[in-house]
C-alpha cells in the first residue's frame, strides 16, 4: 500500500507498493511511481514521468516541465513528453528536469539542478547543486560535474570523467549574432576520463582527450591531446 498525504493531490494510478507522497505534493495523471518511491512535500510530477524504483524526490522538485520559446529565442523547442528516472536515483530540492530526459540508475541529482530536454545521464552519476545542463547533453556513467558547473548544449561527456565545480563551457563563437544554426552550435566533447579543474572555462567544439587534464582556471581554446595536462589562459601543455 502507498502512504499518500491527504493534501496530496495524486491522479496517478500507476503508483507502486510501498511508494510515500508527502504534503501537497502533486503527480500528474499518466505518471508512474515504481516500488518504494519516496516522493516528499511540494513535489511536482506531469504526465509522462516515469520513477524507478527506490527513487527520492526531495522537497519542491519539479519533474517533466514543458520547454517554452519566446519571441527571444531562436529555435522552437522540440522533444517528446516524457522523462524516465532510473532506479535507486536521488533528485534534489528544488531539482528542475523538463521533459524528454533519461537519467540511469543510482544516479545523484543535487539540489536546485537544472536538467534540459534531450538531455541523457548515464548511471552512477553525480550531478551537484545548481549544475545546469542545457540542451542536449550526454553524461557517460560515473560522471563527476561538481557544484554550479554549466555544461552548455550539444556538450559530451564521457564515462568517468570530473568536471569541477564552476565550469563554464560555451557552444556559439558569435555569441548570439549570427543568428542559431544546429549545425555549428557545438559545445566540448569531454572524453572519458578526462579531469576539469574548479573554475576552468571550454571555447566552442573543443576536445578533451582520454584521461587528459585541464587546471582549475584555466581557458581551453583548442583540442587536448589525450593525457595531456594544460594549464593557463590560454591553456598549453605543461
Amino acid at each position: 500500500m502507498a502512504a499518500i498525504h491527504p493534501t496530496a493531490a495524486v491522479e496517478a494510478d500507476s503508483i507502486g507498493a510501498g511508494v510515500t507522497i508527502g504534503e501537497f505534493a502533486v503527480v500528474r495523471a499518466g505518471a508512474v511511481l515504481g516500488d518504494g518511491a519516496s516522493i516528499h512535500p511540494h513535489v511536482v510530477i506531469e504526465p509522462g514521468v516515469e520513477i524507478g524504483e527506490g527513487v527520492e524526490v526531495l522537497p519542491g522538485a519539479y519533474l517533466g516541465r514543458s520547454p517554452r520559446a519566446t519571441r527571444g529565442i531562436a529555435r522552437e523547442p522540440t522533444f517528446e513528453a516524457s522523462l524516465r528516472v532510473g532506479a535507486g536515483c536521488s533528485i534534489g530540492a528544488a531539482a528542475v528536469v523538463y521533459y524528454d530526459v533519461e537519467i540511469g540508475d543510482d544516479t545523484l541529482l543535487g539540489d536546485g539542478a537544472i536538467v534540459r530536454e534531450l538531455c541523457r545521464i548515464g548511471a552512477r552519476a553525480v550531478i551537484g547543486a545548481q549544475v545546469s545542463l542545457d540542451r542536449d547533453v550526454i553524461v557517460g556513467d560515473g560522471v563527476r560535474v561538481m557544484h554550479k558547473a554549466h555544461l552548455t548544449g550539444h556538450t559530451q561527456v564521457g564515462e568517468g570523467a570530473f568536471v569541477g565545480p564552476l565550469v563554464s563551457t560555451v557552444n556559439d563563437n558569435a555569441m548570439g549574432r549570427e543568428g542559431y544554426s544546429e549545425g555549428s552550435v557545438r559545445g566540448p566533447m569531454i572524453e572519458a576520463g578526462a579531469m576539469i579543474g574548479g573554475g576552468a572555462s571550454l571555447l566552442p567544439g573543443v576536445v578533451l582527450g582520454r584521461a587528459s587534464v585541464v587546471a582549475a582556471g584555466a581557458v581551453v581554446t583548442r583540442d587536448v591531446e589525450a593525457g595531456t595536462t594544460v594549464m593557463g589562459v590560454p591553456a598549453r601543455p605543461v
